[in-house]
């Protein structure tokens, strides 16, 4: 073998091919130690390679610390009529409500969502769990150690967010469409 070799390929590809066979998201960490490279060098061939996602219809995503390929949220009808899926589930009113008091507020407890709401918000919170779309986050100390709700990561590639950092703030919704934001509702 030769000391350099021609065909070698980027970190990016690498990664690229990792993420590609992973049916998880990935720990950065799990990432570095495969490459044996430092999890700065993974985040900079990370970088390079969701650049050059942005022309192709894949993009990268992550939450919590990890990260996957997805396919492009702007391709999403393409994809479910190529695969003959029922397009997505449309979420009512109460649901969009439900899920960006959770966005906004997480975590937060289905009594805290309740008491924005100004209405029982049970059947909404089993809905939106029963979709993947928010999860568990743990429980509170106060009395009857009531359980934390989250986003989850469907809620972020249903919306095409990489992170909960890319929602727009909620002092520009207020003043852009108070009569449309769902979270002033009493």
């Amino acid at each position: 073998m030769t000391e350099s070799q021609p065909n070698e390929l980027t970190l990016a590809a690498k990664i690229e091919a990792m993420l590609f066979v992973s049916a998880e998201p990935v720990p950065v960490a799990q990432l570095s130690t495969a490459l044996d490279v430092t999890a700065s060098v993974v985040e900079r061939g990370l970088k390079e390679l969701e650049d050059s996602l942005q022309t192709r219809g894949l993009r990268l995503q992550r939450h919590a610390g990890r990260v996957q390929m997805t396919t492009a949220a702007e391709l999403a009808s393409l994809v479910e009529r190529f695969l003959g899926l029922e397009a997505i589930t449309h979420l009512s009113r109460a649901a969009l409500e439900t899920l960006a008091i959770i966005a906004y507020q997480q975590p937060c407890t289905r009594p805290q969502v309740d008491a924005i709401r100004g209405v029982n918000s049970d059947g909404m919170m089993k809905s939106l769990l029963g979709k993947g779309l928010v999860q568990e986050a743990g429980r509170t100390d106060g009395p009857g150690r009531p359980i934390l709700y989250s986003t989850s990561p469907e809620f972020l590639q249903h919306f095409g967010l990489n992170s909960i950092a890319e929602l727009p703030p909620l002092a520009a919704l207020v003043e852009e469409e108070p009569e449309h934001n769902v979270l002033l509702k009493g």
